[in-house]
């Protein structure tokens, strides 16, 4: 996610910390070269100029020019820039205080309502919100169908009619939704290739019929520039409260994602970082400010392994580290609960510094894969207690796992070594005096 505009202001920002004391000319050779990096992203060509005028008046200033550290408040007033950019602070969603909240979901076709649909259900399902789904997109069966799946995959159910106009099903699925109950109820609009009459006045009557809380606009982060006329267009039509960019984690250039609200107004709530259900995150202007300029994102990471890893599985394995009775399959059920906390990738630009550390090298999305593979080939007995792993044993694993005797040796090698420094935590532990 926004790796390319990373990697540019990270190299700028290296170059720029080798000069120690800076001058006015070095100032604006950096923010010309920050402000190619924008525009590379495909980042709107207004936003960035203002965005580096702005930048550029507090960069000249004396508390920088004569600090002794002058690179790093750079650094710092680019980053509050960027955190400006995007709108300052979270822009959170308004719900009813009593009844139901309408959120009406509005995009072109292919931007991905249908799916962002059922993500926002899922992530209100478990904040112990009852969300209703409602499939008002009657112009493409599919997208009903698509709809009725998404729901039963995340446990929501879901409004559909076989017939009918879009604003009569809104008007009847939102009288069922307060007679049955539901805290939130998300509408799937229709969408088109491209914006047209026939649309809007559609997405006009659906508004008027159920007067939405909330009306987010979808829309594919992949666009670039183009998300920014797309969310203009529609926010001449239908007033738009925010916006949800989808498939930020293939957009490498993320131009949308500092372009959308600085041009509309229209404050971006969520960001698509996947396929699965649960792939959706609040957007947090700091945070995704410092993810772009390489340091890092502790506070999401922590949420995300909240989310993944089982409370009570962490306390056992804590025990099993103090007693150094850590097993393969203790490894194994680990590697299963990271994987649920998305690519490796994606981990690595979350922890500060990593991204140096990393930097000319690929992350290995596989080897959690393989170690998995190697495991599973492996016996109950031989899991508890690698000793007993001889040669046919290992090549047994190995055929196994359509991995190599290589492959095979240095998970296990790996896991000796880890278990050794547990061993050596636990005595260290053990071996300090009490607390007086």
């Amino acid at each position: 996610m926004l790796q390319t505009l990373t990697d540019r202001l990270t190299a700028i920002f290296q170059r720029l910390r080798s000069r120690g004391k800076l001058t006015e000319t070095d100032v604006t050779e950096v923010l010309r070269e920050v402000r190619v990096a924008l525009l590379e992203a495909d980042a709107n060509l207004q936003v960035v100029k203002d965005f580096v005028a702005a930048v550029r008046v507090r960069a000249i200033g004396a508390e920088v020019l004569e600090s002794l550290t002058p690179a790093q408040a750079v650094v710092a007033i680019v980053r509050d820039g960027l955190i400006e950019l995007l709108g300052g602070e979270r822009a959170p969603l308004r719900f009813a205080p009593t009844g139901v909240t309408p959120v009406m979901l509005v995009g072109l076709q292919g931007s991905g309502k249908t799916t962002q649909a059922a993500k926002l259900a899922l992530l209100w399902k478990n904040e112990g919100r009852r969300p209703l789904l409602v499939a008002c997109d009657v112009r493409r069966p599919a997208a009903v169908e698509q709809l009725a799946v998404l729901g039963a995959q995340v446990g929501v159910p879901v409004y559909r009619e076989s017939a009918g106009d879009a604003a009569g099903i809104a008007q009847r699925a939102l009288a069922h939704a307060r007679q049955v109950g539901h805290a939130v109820a998300i509408f799937d609009t229709a969408g088109r290739q491209q914006i047209d009459e026939p649309m809007m006045e559609e997405l006009v009557r659906v508004r008027a019929a159920i007067e939405p809380l909330e009306t987010l606009l979808v829309v594919d982060a992949m666009t670039g520039q183009e998300a920014v006329k797309v969310a203009t267009a529609f926010h001449a039509r239908v007033p738009l409260s925010g916006s949800i960019l989808t498939k930020l984690d293939g957009d490498a250039r993320g131009g949308a994602a500092l372009s959308i609200r600085a041009a509309t107004g229209v404050p971006v709530k969520f960001i698509g970082v996947g396929e699965k259900t649960d792939a959706l995150e609040p957007l947090y202007p700091e945070r995704l400010a410092s993810r772009i300029l390489g340091m890092g994102d502790v506070l999401t990471l922590i949420e995300k392994s909240q989310r993944a890893f089982d409370e009570k599985q962490a306390k056992a394995l804590a025990a099993k580290v103090r007693k150094a009775s850590f097993t393969l399959q203790d490894f194994l059920d680990q590697a299963r609960q990271m994987k649920r906390l998305g690519s490796m990738a994606e981990l690595v630009s979350l922890i500060p510094g990593a991204g140096k550390l990393m930097a000319g090298r690929e992350v290995d999305e596989r080897a959690l894969s393989r170690s998995e593979a190697i495991i599973c080939s492996m016996t109950p007995a031989e899991r508890a207690d690698p000793r007993v792993l001889n040669a046919s044993r290992r090549r047994r694993i190995a055929a196994g796992s359509g991995t190599s005797v290589q492959d095979v040796n240095q998970l296990v090698k790996q896991f000796e070594a880890s278990r050794t420094l547990m061993k050596d935590f636990a005595r260290s532990k053990s071996a300090r005096p009490p607390k007086t």
